[in-house]
């Protein structure tokens, strides 16, 4: 089947989208994607919605997929999730051409969820910066955009604390003390963000607040925690991860037990061993997933367990 007569089925809505033939949009050449654009442009907001997610997941699980010639043109888009999804479907992306776009929708949408997108995405330019994985003008850039989007005494919570989260990865003087407030704000959401951002920050400062939240009455504060510990890998965290592998939130317990295989040390190994007998087969198989993972992180050519 030709690409014409592809994008003409697609551009049907009768017709259920098929994952697998949606790998035909992948690397499309300048032809291809004029094509591709013209078809796009007469099709309704809802079929363009379950394209652009279909996209997504088809990268996530595919590495060889490439779409982000069309992610690029969804962030263009008049649609608000259609944008959004198109931000996401760009994680892997690392071109410089694409913080410019980031900020640009940062500044100047006027749809919060694109903006808290575009300040999530600009999160990995923020890590790569601090690796020195990126130009400094282009590091300085993504710095000082996130910081007004923080410091904005207007912008919407859920923009900001995308930001907060986002700048986290730099060591920069008023990143600690940015956190810090984050923490302590009266908005439960800001407080999630805050312990997330402790984990990314992997400022060992940070650990004996994230230890303590281990025990916050709040599942979501506990699987943030754990995350987090897990980020920072300090073998500290491990006898209090060692008690929620028995949290009655199952996402607490799987991120526990995440976190132990992170850590990876002679005491986080311990840890996981004694739960290689527990009763439920799911945490079972979580411990010998995080067990594997731990033996190929020490040595990528083992591959027997």
């Amino acid at each position: 089947m030709s690409l014409k007569t592809y994008l003409r089925e697609l551009n049907d809505r009768s017709k259920p989208l098929v994952s697998s033939r949606l790998a035909n949009l992948s690397n499309l050449s300048k032809e291809g994607l004029k094509l591709f654009l013209e078809t796009w442009d007469r099709m309704d907001t809802e079929r363009r919605r379950q394209i652009v997610s279909h996209l997504v997941e088809l990268a996530d699980e595919n590495c060889k997929l490439n779409f982000d010639d069309i992610f690029f043109v969804g962030l263009q888009d008049a649609d608000e999730v259609v944008q959004a999804k198109s931000v996401e479907g760009l994680w892997e992306c690392e071109s410089r051409s694409l913080i410019d776009r980031l900020i640009t929708l940062l500044r100047e949408d006027s749809k919060e969820s694109v903006r808290a997108a575009a300040a999530t995405a600009l999160g990995k330019f923020a890590m790569l910066a601090e690796l020195g994985k990126l130009r400094p003008e282009d590091g300085a850039k993504v710095e000082s955009e996130l910081f007004a989007v923080i410091d904005h005494p207007k912008e919407k919570s859920e923009v900001k604390r995308r930001a907060i989260e986002a700048i986290a990865p730099l060591s920069q003087p008023r990143v600690r003390g940015t956190i810090q407030q984050a923490y302590e704000s009266d908005d439960a959401r800001m407080r999630v963000s805050a312990i997330y951002a402790m984990g990314r920050s992997a400022d060992p400062v940070w650990l004996p607040t994230l230890v303590r939240e281990l025990g916050n009455t709040d599942a979501e504060m506990r699987f943030e925690a754990a995350v987090a510990c897990g980020e920072l890998g300090e073998e500290g965290a491990v006898s209090y991860l060692a008690r929620l592998v028995d949290d009655l939130d199952n996402q607490v317990q799987l991120s526990a037990i995440a976190a132990l295989g992170k850590i990876g040390s002679s005491e986080a190994e311990a840890a996981l061993r004694k739960c290689l007998n527990h009763p439920n087969e799911y945490i079972h198989q979580a411990v010998v997933e995080a067990m594997e993972e731990r033996v190929f992180d020490k040595d990528p050519f083992s591959f027997e367990f």
